[in-house]
């Protein structure tokens, strides 16, 4: 469970750090050398994301990304393949995140039952709320994976109450309204917002969008217990390639 190995972590650390890649971007080979550099920089846990052609909640950055995946060919079969992969050599844990039309497709229970036999533990599924996907939460608590679910800021508490009742590993806290890639203010503002958020679950929290920089993240220590940086190191590959993502991890945990 993703929960229990979080609370391990924090034993340990004081935050955890989790990033976010595209699978097939900038192509297959170079998204395993990323997941690579990034785990041996120190990521805790990882989102691997099936690229998909209507991304909603992402911004540019990660939109470009997602298109350039599908343009290289990516499918969701290569998508498990990859997951496969690197599940098999590295020991964090991986979790799925995509767009509800993508596991309809496939079927649900056949996406959830592939998901074990990949080493996946969870996804996150942004377009999808509970009251619509019974079928989905239902395949994943049988197969002991973790459905992660969403807080905004202005969701309220009594529906924060709600979705967490449906959620499991963590909840993933969005730091303001808008897409990813865009610029976040880590202010009291927030802080205020995430004792909500703390109030409403048990479960640990992550937190996402504009998460850019180690001060970022020492803002964010005792607030939250992950903090997630995804276009950034998106943007960073898109402008000094590959090979510079190791140091740009090493950096957030200074």
């Amino acid at each position: 469970m993703i929960e229990s190995y979080i609370r391990r972590r924090l034993e340990d650390k004081s935050i955890l750090l989790m990033t976010h890649i595209v699978i097939g971007y900038p192509n297959l080979d170079a998204s395993y050398k990323i997941v690579e550099k990034m785990v041996n920089a120190g990521v805790d846990i990882m989102e691997l994301q099936i690229p998909f052609s209507e991304p909603i909640a992402d911004g540019p950055v990660i939109l470009k990304a997602n298109q350039k995946s599908l343009l290289n060919g990516t499918t969701v079969k290569k998508c498990f393949e990859f997951a496969d992969a690197i599940t098999e050599k590295f020991s964090i844990p991986f979790l799925f995140m995509s767009y509800y039309n993508i596991l309809f497709k496939y079927g649900i229970e056949r996406f959830a039952k592939k998901m074990v036999a990949v080493g996946i533990k969870g996804a996150i599924v942004p377009d999808l709320p509970p009251e619509e996907g019974n079928e989905y939460v239902e395949a994943m608590r049988k197969h002991k994976l973790d459905p992660v679910f969403i807080f905004t800021p202005t969701t309220p508490d009594k529906r924060m109450s709600y979705l967490e009742s449906f959620g499991r590993g963590f909840i993933y806290c969005i730091a303001r309204r808008g897409v990813t890639g865009a610029e976040t203010s880590f202010t009291e503002q927030l802080k205020d917002y995430l004792l909500r958020c703390r109030n409403a679950t048990k479960l640990p929290l992550a937190l996402g969008f504009g998460v850019k920089s180690g001060s970022d993240i020492q803002f964010l220590k005792g607030k939250v217990d992950i903090a997630v940086v995804g276009s950034e190191t998106i943007r960073l590959v898109d402008e000094k390639g590959v090979d510079a993502t190791e140091d740009f991890i090493l950096s957030l945990r200074q």
